[in-house]
């Protein structure tokens, strides 16, 4: 019976940490995966952006208040995005501290690996755009 009572605890420390490798993929799928924007987002915003030019020869003024309108939204929708992502990533690492008090030693060091691994990457992006 001791050893099916040793077995219990190590499936729940695996099925409590499941909750957070989940979190922290999801994490790191959204700072490396995909567009930083939701596609019907960007479609709007290009086909905004590309009224504004289109627009110039009848209207300079409005045509150039268009597109400073445009890039407004977007630089405000990229700040939402990283804001969240960010949010994201750190609750993948945070939350290990925070649940019961207790640490499961190298899970949380690969917690915190892959963490940095995720901001490192996001980090990189950003500095290419």
């Amino acid at each position: 019976m001791a050893g099916h009572e040793g077995e219990g605890r190590g499936f729940t420390k695996e099925r409590e940490k499941a909750p957070l490798v989940a979190s922290h993929e999801a994490a790191g799928r959204d700072a490396h995966g995909g567009r930083l924007l939701a596609d019907e987002q960007c479609d709007k915003l290009a086909g905004q952006l590309q009224h504004a030019m289109t627009g110039f020869v009848d209207g300079p003024r409005a045509a150039v208040e268009e597109a400073d309108h445009v890039l407004e939204e977007v630089t405000s929708r990229f700040t939402d995005a990283m804001t969240q992502r960010r949010r994201t990533l750190r609750q993948s690492w945070q939350g290990a501290d925070q649940g019961d008090g207790q640490h499961s030693g190298s899970g949380d060091t690969e917690q915190l690996r892959l963490a940095l691994r995720d901001y490192r990457e996001l980090t990189e992006r950003l500095l290419k755009l």
